[in-house]
């Protein structure tokens, strides 16, 4: 019989994870779709990083992200948390740095990092910050991020565990794929299974350019609740952290539940 090979990735334990954006909703009933994700038993919970709503009425209600973060670090006890992503444009780096160890601090360790370059035009417009270009943001990120992790390493007291694990979001093959291959814990990024996997055969290539084992990064995507059934497509091409989104003001756990429930059920396996 013939073995195959693992896929690149593939190593990571399968996870499963919880985007619910700040948006639409009173902060109560944020704060309820946190607890009732935990018990559910998600590995992660995260939220976004913008100042307006990015979907349904653009006016409607909405919260920010890093001072949410530090309410959810209390509220909860066991799942890790994040934004998905934070918005390197929005904060000095060596304060942002600052911010994440003290919600690490909060979580008692739970924090996880993720970081992207940005690219939500009205929230630059409407706060102050200059919008640039995509490349220019680009630039900005893979300046900022050797800052952050200096920053890290000055501050006292440091991380809980001594390293707060960092996910950067995005596919751009050129300068975003080589970020992540110098810098992230995690990848995540959208997409069918072909096309992930195309963007994770050229995160293996700057692996190989920047000198990084590309079995060191874990690969996330993003699913939706009328797509469950490609999960194992995805495992198969090293893909192993799946994260879904759920939205106010009815805040379905049902996806969240299914993908639980097949994580749980492959572990058993």
């Amino acid at each position: 019989m013939t073995e195959t090979t693992p896929a690149i990735g593939s190593q990571h334990q399968v996870k499963v994870s919880v985007q619910i954006p700040p948006q639409h909703s009173d902060f109560a009933s944020q704060r309820r779709a946190w607890i009732e994700a935990e018990k559910i038993g998600v590995d992660v919970i995260f939220n976004w990083d913008h100042f307006y709503p990015l979907s349904g009425d653009p006016a409607g209600l909405h919260f920010e992200c890093w001072t949410s973060l530090a309410s959810m670090a209390e509220v909860t006890e066991r799942a890790q948390i994040g934004a998905l992503v934070t918005c390197n444009s929005y904060r000095n780096p060596n304060l942002l740095a600052d911010m994440a160890r003290t919600v690490d601090h909060i979580s008692d360790g739970r924090l996880v990092l993720g970081i992207g370059s940005g690219w939500a035009e009205r929230d630059y417009e409407n706060y102050g910050y200059e919008f640039g270009t995509a490349a220019s943001r680009l630039r900005d990120l893979d300046r900022d991020l050797p800052i952050i992790r200096d920053r890290f390493e000055k501050l006292n007291p440091g991380p809980v565990n001594g390293h707060i694990p960092i996910l950067i979001g995005g596919g751009g093959e050129k300068v975003t794929l080589r970020i992540v291959a110098e810098h992230a814990d995690t990848w995540h990024v959208f997409g069918d299974p072909e096309t992930a996997s195309h963007k994770a055969s050229v995160l293996n290539d700057w692996c190989a350019r920047v000198g990084r084992d590309p079995n060191e990064i874990e690969r996330s995507i993003g699913v939706n609740a009328d797509n469950l059934g490609v999960t194992e497509d995805f495992v198969t091409r090293g893909f192993t952290h799946f994260t879904i989104g759920i939205g106010a003001p009815d805040f379905d756990m049902g996806p969240i539940r299914e993908l639980v429930q097949w994580r749980d059920s492959r572990a058993k396996s």
